[in-house]
């Protein structure tokens, strides 16, 4: 059995990044090293096996210059309304670095292209992309593994048959990538911020997560399972805050939620506490329906977590020590003015009515569970819908 050093490849994995500002434009990338890239990226899947992807290596000056030329009048319209000022800091420092690269792409040492045979069919399958974007990704993780950077671009795509005849490409065959190549300046590069997989990775029904706890470090069977859904916003940001930071309305769009109040002399804020109360017919499952008769009802006291206008708004359920549960709003800008608004719940440590029933019932908790998700998922949607509408009208 082969022994590889796992810290390195994390490392690799999660540091290539697309490299714009730090591109050595004065060190030149030999043919052969680019050579060997290409023969390790051609070792990724490819449907049926079949050998159809293509490189070029596009080298000489003057075509790098209309390459660049035609980039730049691809992205012009980008490029103007990212220095708007709209964005976030975050997409102000991409856009400043995706200008850079557009105002310097002729100067990087080689830019090179992989495409592939064939031609994209618009039945939304990905029958051609799926036998190469792989390889064009194995392309910029051997090239990190050498000091060497690279940028996943494909704004060139938009005049991609002007490109095409500048290169000599023929009918038939799809560019699917533009990498600028070139060894990198200054130091190592970190990981990015982005979201846990515990938050966008589903287990076996849309919307169902888990956490990275181990399971036999939880405090019970559904300690860190919980929902997560999204949903893209034609609004900012600022019109979404009021909205997700009104503890009553869910009420106006759950079936389970029945009002919420702050407690005396609360203020919302961090740290505040109030108390929402629920009721419902069925909670998901016969064995939870079973805890009161009749209608089921209840009352939790929650304490605010994450209050970052506009931003994020979280709340623990029960002891904020060891809550029974964490809900919480996530707003994220997108490109072209939408945002997209994500509900989440996650299961605490901390004893709920569902808990104690599916450990009263151990050959049942996997129903018990994943009908009590589905009463959630199926709430979470629905206000997630509600505000949409809202802030769209």
């Amino acid at each position: 059995m082969t022994s590889f050093d796992l810290d390195q490849i994390d490392h690799l994995l999660s540091t290539t990044r697309a490299v714009r500002k730090r591109l050595d434009v004065d060190r030149p990338v030999p043919d052969d090293v680019l050579l060997r890239l290409i023969d390790l990226a051609e070792q990724t899947p490819s449907g049926s096996n079949q050998a159809s992807r293509r490189w070029v290596v596009v080298r000489d000056p003057a075509t790098k210059e209309r390459i660049a030329q035609l980039y730049r009048e691809a992205g012009s319209g980008l490029f103007t309304g990212s220095a708007a000022g709209d964005a976030d800091e975050h997409s102000r420092r991409v856009f400043s670095s995706a200008i850079h690269l557009a105002e310097n792409l002729e100067r990087v040492p080689a830019l090179v292209i992989a495409t592939i045979y064939g031609t994209y069919d618009g039945s939304g399958k990905p029958g051609l992309f799926d036998s190469v974007i792989q390889a064009a990704w194995s392309f910029c993780l051997a090239a990190r593994a050498r000091g060497i950077g690279t940028s996943w671009t494909t704004l060139h795509l938009h005049r991609a048959q002007e490109v095409a005849e500048l290169l000599g490409i023929p009918d038939g065959v799809t560019q699917i990538v533009l990498l600028p190549v070139a060894y990198t300046t200054g130091g190592d590069f970190r990981p990015a911020p982005r979201r846990p997989a515990g938050e966008i990775t589903f287990f076996d029904q849309w919307g169902f997560t888990t956490s990275t706890v181990p399971e036999q470090q939880r405090a019970h069977p559904g300690e860190g399972r919980g929902v997560s859904l999204d949903v893209d916003v034609q609004a900012p940001a600022e019109r979404l805050w009021p909205l997700i930071s009104d503890i009553t309305l869910p009420s106006r769009f759950s079936s389970e939620a029945a009002g919420a109040t702050w407690d005396e002399d609360q203020q919302p804020g961090p740290g505040a506490r109030f108390h929402g109360s629920n009721a419902c017919d069925d909670a998901g499952h016969p064995a939870i329906n079973q805890l009161m008769d009749g209608r089921l009802s209840w009352t939790t006291s929650c304490q605010v977590e994450r209050w970052d206008p506009p931003h994020e708004f979280g709340y623990s359920v029960g002891d904020p020590e060891s809550p029974s549960a964490r809900w919480a709003f996530r707003v994220q800008p997108m490109l072209g003015g939408t945002t997209r608004l994500t509900h989440s719940m996650l299961v605490g440590p901390g004893n709920s009515g569902t808990s104690i029933v599916a450990q009263q019932n151990p050959d049942q908790m996997e129903s018990i569970y994943a009908g009590r998700l589905r009463c959630i998922r199926t709430n979470i949607a629905a206000t997630l819908a509600g505000i949409k509408a809202l802030a769209e009208s």
